[in-house]
């Protein structure tokens, strides 16, 4: 591949809804859209979903940025790349930083699909023609406005229900959901507020027949994680502590976990993220893709990645206007009963509309072959 240029596309999105977690609310969302262009000017993309702030893991979008345009991007364009998996290689002496990493590579991949005339999902080895899909709810003021937004993502055919808990809004807000809808598929997303001396208050989750608790303990942890889930019934799904091909084998090993979230950012790529899969399908882990408040772009390699077999459980991957008043792709994502069309054209499957990018976009850097600086590594 003779990748000449690499465009970030700096973005501040408005959200349609604030989305309130245990970490806080969001109404406005920053997003790096990674451009990679050939020499035939053919365009591939890639999201980097690292958040303002160091909230949900240590990675945030000041320090991505600094490290695409000093690092990755042009490792991209110094280098021969025969095929996407080779960017993981590339990237490997620089420690973390996976949301960076996953952001470039996402755009070689995009643009390798399209130059050999394939869909995403046939390149990363997808047999799936549509996925199921769910829809992630954030915290609301009260159960009662809680219910209200259930009501109305069960009526639109989602085939599962994610809301996220904290301490002090968790064992009777979910019993308030149990009583009005006793038999959808219900899960609950901790993100990381609780720790062992919680251990009743999750025991108590028992009750509700939930699909699993999503990462109730510290991100990154995996022993306490064990010791949690030999103690409830209600499978535990870990989200921030897989982090790695290594963490994932590290929990199934240690039994930290019944499912695994994969989140393509978090795990650094889409290399890493097929590496999981199979390790998972291997050891009989379900597997479902998580959501970082992706606009388009992002969506679609979500789309891309859960086509593969082992993804069995419903995504995150809710239409595009479930959370934009307009998303920066044509056709947008489109979720229809609980169900998301895979596409069958080349790349991801949809054009960035350059024209609704721009009244989003603050600033595109360009680096290209010529300004890209050597890059040097020390023993």
């Amino acid at each position: 591949m003779n990748i000449k240029e690499i465009k970030l596309h700096q973005l501040l999105m408005n959200m349609r809804n604030p989305f309130t977690t245990s970490f806080g609310t969001q109404q406005d969302r920053f997003i790096t859209i990674i451009e990679a262009v050939d020499e035939n000017g053919l365009s591939g993309f890639g999201e980097c979903v690292s958040g303002e702030d160091p909230l949900y893991s240590e990675e945030f979008m000041d320090a991505s940025l600094i490290a695409m345009k000093k690092y990755f991007g042009p490792l991209i364009l110094q280098n021969e790349i025969k095929h996407p998996d080779d960017v993981w290689e590339l990237f490997k002496p620089f420690k973390r930083n996976n949301m960076a990493k996953a952001g470039i590579e996402g755009a070689v991949w995009d643009l390798y699909a399209k130059q050999h005339d394939m869909p995403l999902s046939e390149l990363l080895g997808g047999v799936k023609d549509e996925v199921e899909v769910g829809v992630s709810l954030g915290l609301e003021d009260t159960d009662e406005l809680l219910l209200e937004k259930i009501a109305e993502k069960v009526e639109e055919g989602y085939k599962r229900i994610k809301v996220k808990i904290k301490p002090g809004r968790d064992v009777e807000m979910i019993r308030s959901i149990r009583k009005k809808f006793k038999d959808i598929p219900l899960m609950v997303d901790a993100n990381s507020a609780y720790t062992l001396d919680d251990i009743d208050t999750l025991k108590a989750l028992d009750e509700f027949k939930l699909m699993m608790i999503e990462q109730p303990l510290a991100a990154g942890d995996l022993i306490d994680h064990a010791k949690l889930q030999k103690q409830i019934k209600t499978p535990i799904c870990l989200d921030e502590s897989i982090d790695s091909y290594e963490a994932a084998a590290g929990a199934i090993e240690l039994g930290s976990c019944r499912i695994i979230n994969v989140k393509v950012g978090r795990v650094g790529g889409l290399t890493q993220s097929k590496k999981i899969h199979d390790l998972a399908k291997d050891h009989h882990i379900p597997l479902w893709c998580g959501g970082m408040l992706e606009a388009g772009v992002g969506r679609l390699h979500n789309i891309a990645i859960t086509s593969l077999s082992n993804f069995t459980l419903p995504g995150d991957t809710a239409s595009s206007s479930r959370y934009w008043y307009e998303d920066i792709i044509t056709p947008e994502v489109v979720a229809e009963n609980g169900m998301v069309q895979v596409s069958n054209k080349p790349g991801i499957g949809a054009e960035v509309d350059f024209d609704k990018m721009e009244q989003y976009l603050k600033k595109t850097d360009i680096i290209t072959k010529e300004d890209a600086p050597d890059m040097i590594f020390y023993d």
